[in-house]
């Protein structure tokens, strides 16, 4: 949980073990406590359980039961990207929650006063909690309330997805009766908010939501009005556009009113992968997590909100999140009932020396009937004993891929608004998205990169330009800082060669990216034609998967670089 503390005197002691120092986060069903593990000396954050206003006292067992499923969802998870629960005490009958202590602050906090994040910021948080919600939904567990203050933010970069209060491992029966919705108006997916099943698809809305209000600076629905209107406007209503940018084809995939439209997890990473700043640029500058004065509690726990009358289930709907796979039948090379039964008995009589003799006449045998078979083929068909010259033998040819149809696009590279020499032309397929960002100085100047990227995501055509680069900088200087880029062992250089018609090198290298959370998500390589052309240095690269590396030479690269040209 996030440490975003308001300074209390209680300091309770639960279960003889944690110690409560000071409020992190209040809201209609508990507070979230700032704590001490006396026993192992460690902070801890733990949860504890109010009732709601008006809840009648037989509904308090089931308020206390969905805080044992909060506990039971989040113990079945170990991930980097779910904050870690640590126990589970009861004090007075009331359950509390003993989860870690992240020194963070929460997404809904850094977009307070219509703030937004950069496109790197959005896309690590997005990559973060859909890494968190692939894990849960593995594990059978549904969210049901993905939003900004239920995503916590750490300064040394950690992203984390806590707060599964509501979640519910989808083998366990629903609890219905209450007459109660769970969730954030201004974030519920619209087949939640009108009393539908609730299934994984749920949490892509929530994840499309929260991505909506990182990068506009506002919730998609207005959630400071009427809980029930803003329902009503998410049912009802449009679903909101987010404004042109990098991520909007992501958000839109993933706020489709339709559950089965929406954009898988796995689709979503893919499409983030362009995006995802490497791991030694800091993404979230140390003011976003100073404080003037001591933050008011932040309402991370969710909201009760009357539901809205049921909607009719749909033919053959359930809420059990499939099946589980048929019978596989016997295993291969299996022998059925009595191979079950465990291998047969060795006959007393038949000594070792005899099994082993008659192994060895088998397999003579055997050798025998493969040569004759083989002798007997040749002649008859008239070849020759030899083994056949490999030369002479035709290899099926493999049906080539089509190729993809090139079409010729222009874009600009130059890092002040209209400066002259960084407009470009080169051909790239019809359907890459072009996309410019500006790179801030490091070890190298400024440059300006414009890229192409596929529909998937998994291949890009760079062309990045440093203006007045030679007045300081040389080729090889551009070579030997690439690799501090990246992560140690996460960057291979294969091979530098010049160019034979200009100032510059022909480089080829592969680098691992990682997730948000530091695991490796994939491993891409990149062919560069790295040039100087009169005070700029310009590289054009193909970047593409490993396992697509000859692909990426022969189809993408060799095709499309030498198209490239400057156009003033």
């Amino acid at each position: 949980m996030g440490v975003v503390s308001a300074p209390t005197d209680d300091s309770r002691l639960v279960a003889g073990r944690y110690r409560l120092r000071s409020v992190l986060g209040s809201g209609a069903m508990g507070t979230v406590w700032a704590a001490r593990d006396e026993f192992l000396q460690r902070p801890v954050a733990v949860k504890e359980v109010r009732m709601p206003a008006g809840v009648p006292p037989d509904q308090a067992g089931e308020v206390r039961e969905r805080t044992l499923r909060e506990a039971r969802a989040i113990a079945v998870l170990s991930h980097p990207n779910v904050v870690i629960l640590h126990d589970v005490v009861l004090e007075h009958g009331d359950p509390y929650v003993v989860m870690e202590l992240l020194p963070s602050r929460s997404l809904a906090a850094l977009l307070r006063d219509g703030r937004r994040l950069t496109v790197a910021q959005a896309a690590a948080v997005a990559d973060a909690v859909a890494a968190a919600l692939e894990a849960a939904h593995a594990a059978g567990i549904t969210h049901r309330d993905v939003k900004p203050g239920n995503v916590l933010v750490a300064q040394d970069g950690r992203i984390k997805l806590t707060d599964f209060g509501i979640a519910r491992n989808v083998s366990e029966v629903t609890m219905t009766h209450t007459g109660t919705m769970l969730g954030s108006p201004a974030f519920i997916a619209p087949e939640v908010a009108s009393g539908g099943a609730v299934t994984y698809t749920a949490d892509l809305w929530g994840l499309g939501a929260t991505l909506f209000a990182a990068t506009e600076g506002r919730p998609p629905y207005d959630v400071d009005g009427d809980p029930l209107e803003t329902v009503s406007s998410v049912v009802h209503g449009e679903v909101p556009k987010p404004s042109p940018g990098p991520l909007a084809a992501l958000i839109r995939g993933l706020m489709a009113k339709e559950p089965s439209a929406r954009m898988s997890l796995s689709e979503v990473r893919r499409r983030l992968y362009p995006f995802l700043a490497q791991p030694r640029h800091p993404l979230f500058p140390p003011e976003l997590f100073r404080q003037s004065t001591p933050a008011g509690p932040e309402a991370s726990v969710t909201r009760v909100i009357p539901a809205m009358p049921a909607a009719a289930p749909e033919s053959g709907a359930d809420d059990s999140g499939g099946a589980l796979a048929a019978d596989p039948g016997p295993l291969p090379f299996g022998g059925g009932a009595a191979a079950a039964s465990g291998p047969a008995p060795v006959h007393a009589g038949r000594s070792t020396a005899r099994t082993v003799a008659l192994v060895v006449v088998v397999m003579l045998l055997f050798v025998l009937a493969v040569a004759g078979g083989f002798v007997l083929t040749r002649v008859l068909a008239g070849q020759p004993l030899s083994a056949p010259d490999r030369a002479e033998e035709p290899t099926p040819a493999a049906a080539p891929a089509p190729r993809q149809e090139l079409v010729t696009r222009e874009g600009d590279a130059t890092n002040l608004q209209g400066a002259k020499g960084g407009l470009f032309s080169v051909e790239v397929p019809a359907d890459w998205t072009k996309f410019v960002t500006q790179q801030p100085e490091t070890e190298l100047p400024t440059s300006t990169k414009v890229q192409f990227v596929s529909a998937d995501g998994a291949q890009v055509l760079g062309v990045e330009r440093f203006a007045q680069y030679s007045d300081a900088y040389t080729v090889d200087d551009y070579v030997t800082t690439l690799g501090g880029f990246w992560a140690q062992g996460d960057f291979t250089l294969v091979r530098s060669e010049p160019l034979g018609d200009r100032d510059g090198v022909l480089v080829t290298y592969r680098t691992a990216e990682r997730g948000a959370s530091g695991e490796r998500a994939m491993n891409r390589t990149t062919v560069a034609e790295v040039f100087l052309s009169g005070s700029s240095l310009w590289v054009v690269s193909v970047t593409v998967p490993v396992e697509q590396e000859r692909l990426g030479r022969s189809e993408l690269f060799d095709r499309i670089v030498p198209t490239f040209q400057m156009t003033d």
